[in-house]
């Protein structure tokens, strides 16, 4: 199958430490992008970076994206920016500390707000653009934490999970309508959300956006993120519960 480079490029969640590095990676390329973040200082150092390095035109939106009632302006000003619209990439989210919400439901469901609800609002009217389209790849960023729930991120787990099963759907629903959907599921990667937290295999952020730009190139449907975590998490999945909850360090 021939490779596809995306040059019109939605960035949701444009600070985080994964789609920066995408975002320099397509840059350099030429690339049109439209980039969605809550914090403006940083993400205007994002846009005038991408510009140095490259970017044809860098918009800038800024905006809580837990306000679901500015997401369907967020993507009418995508579509006037962009026109046709190759490549969505949604990579905001939270990593909250498990302890703390295991004794506050509050903020447990906040963060399945965040990393949940506002991916799949996003997912779902982006899909409806793509489809519209009859083109384009959608992308979110899930995690290898959605594959079983385990004692000590079993909320983020779960809105992964969620994110995970959500494009699987969309995946089956757009294949044959020209649009391409990829899963991305990161195993621990060195990020600003990690910070203090010491993981087996953990990577820096660069090597996940490779991995992410050449899945997207090869419109691959799920991606594990270093490769390894495919063959990992087929061994965790495959665990009897019974067992499974006897291993307390996960």
């Amino acid at each position: 199958m021939a490779s596809q480079t995306p040059t019109r490029i939605v960035i949701i969640g444009a600070t985080s430490a994964i789609a920066q590095e995408v975002a320099k990676l397509y840059a350099v390329q030429g690339a049109r992008l439209f980039c969605v973040a809550r914090d403006e200082s940083k993400v205007m150092a994002v846009a005038a970076d991408l510009r140095a390095r490259g970017a044809e035109e860098v918009a800038v939106y800024v905006a809580d994206l837990l306000m679901r009632d500015v997401h369907a302006n967020i993507v009418e000003q995508s579509r006037t920016f962009l026109g046709t619209i190759d490549c969505v990439i949604i990579a905001h989210g939270v990593l909250p500390d498990q302890h703390t919400l295991d004794h506050d439901v509050d903020a447990t469901i906040a963060s399945f707000m965040v990393n949940a609800v506002s991916v799949i609002s996003f997912a779902h009217r982006y899909a409806d653009v793509l489809e519209e389209q009859g083109s384009g790849t959608l992308v979110g960023i899930s995690s290898v934490a959605g594959d079983r729930g385990r004692a000590s991120n079993y909320a983020y787990g779960a809105a992964k999970a969620a994110v995970t099963t959500f494009f699987s759907g969309l995946n089956v629903r757009l294949r044959q309508k020209g649009v391409y959907v990829l899963t991305v599921k990161p195993g621990p990667v060195d990020t600003p959300m990690t910070r203090g937290i010491t993981l087996p295999l953990m990577v820096p952020p660069r090597v996940v956006a490779s991995d992410i730009v050449r899945a997207v190139a090869r419109r691959t449907m799920v991606l594990y993120t270093p490769g390894v975590w495919r063959f990992i998490m087929a061994l965790v999945r495959a665990i009897p519960e019974f067992i499974f909850v006897k291993l307390t360090k996960f």
